[in-house]
């Protein structure tokens, strides 16, 4: 599961947050990406979401977006804005991975190591540069993304995955370079082609993100482990795309995709 959670914008972030909470139980994913996360010296939402799915959290700061300039409300203040993971496994291991920029503060992904039971998992959580006058940026973050996903270091019996809100639509150059190299669980669990994940129906809409606004935008993509090893997935679908009591979680709907092990002569399974 991947999903823009929209930080504490907005003047209704406690009715969102509830509803985050409601999305995420029901969903009840084994690795849920989030971006536009929050972190406080009280803790982090990925550690509060861990505690209700009995999984565990980590959180990465990042630039992207930049957090305001004066706090809109209370609930702001001393708040950090990155990206997280939640995963049902435990966390071998945890880094950030600084993205190019040139234009401003690089953003930084998340690149993670968790103890599937069968074998170590590598997770890459990222949300990149949205703005158009800075897609030489945007550009050069999808190929570093590329790239990463690509490390013959994250070899190994499990594939590669990467969660993202990825700020460009499918079929386009940004989105071509992670296509090089990976699998759009989106596209093979069977999602609608017309899926929009940043929707001007919801009252939180960025109107003027003009290439974001009624696109898929947020994405799970996943590269075989070991060359000749097949990525299935299935069951694709968006979550969050209703109001819980009264109010939408987030501006951005979450995709959610069933990444099914690859069968091999001794093992079959799901992730």
């Amino acid at each position: 599961m991947s999903w823009n959670v929209w930080w504490r914008f907005g003047r209704s972030w406690a009715a969102r947050e509830v509803g985050i909470h409601d999305v995420v139980g029901r969903v009840g994913p084994d690795l849920l990406g989030l971006q536009e996360s929050w972190s406080s010296a009280d803790g982090s939402q990925a550690d509060s979401l861990a505690t209700r799915t009995g999984g565990y959290g980590l959180f990465q700061s990042s630039s992207i977006p930049p957090l305001p300039e004066e706090p809109e409300t209370p609930d702001q203040v001393g708040v950090d804005i990155g990206v997280g993971l939640v995963s049902r496994w435990p966390v071998l291991e945890a880094r950030g991975h600084r993205l190019p920029a040139v234009h401003g503060e690089p953003p930084t992904a998340l690149v993670a190591t968790v103890d599937h039971p069968r074998g170590p998992l590598h997770v890459i959580v990222a949300c990149t540069q949205w703005q158009i006058e800075l897609r030489d940026d945007h550009l050069a973050q999808m190929k570093e993304l590329a790239v990463l996903m690509a490390d013959p270091a994250f070899d190994g019996d499990l594939p590669v995955v990467l969660l993202g809100d990825l700020n460009a639509r499918p079929g386009t150059p940004e989105i071509a370079l992670l296509d090089s190299v990976a699998t759009d669980l989106w596209t093979a669990g069977g999602g609608d082609e017309d899926a929009v994940t940043l929707s001007s129906t919801t009252p939180h809409a960025p109107l003027e993100a003009v290439r974001q606004i009624d696109r898929r935008i947020d994405y799970a993509f996943a590269r075989p482990g070991r060359p000749g090893q097949p990525i299935l997935a299935s069951g694709s679908t968006l979550a969050g795309t209703q109001p819980v009591n009264g109010t939408f979680p987030s501006d951005h709907f979450a995709t959610v995709s069933d990444l099914d092990e690859y069968a091999q002569a001794d093992r079959t399974g799901t992730l």
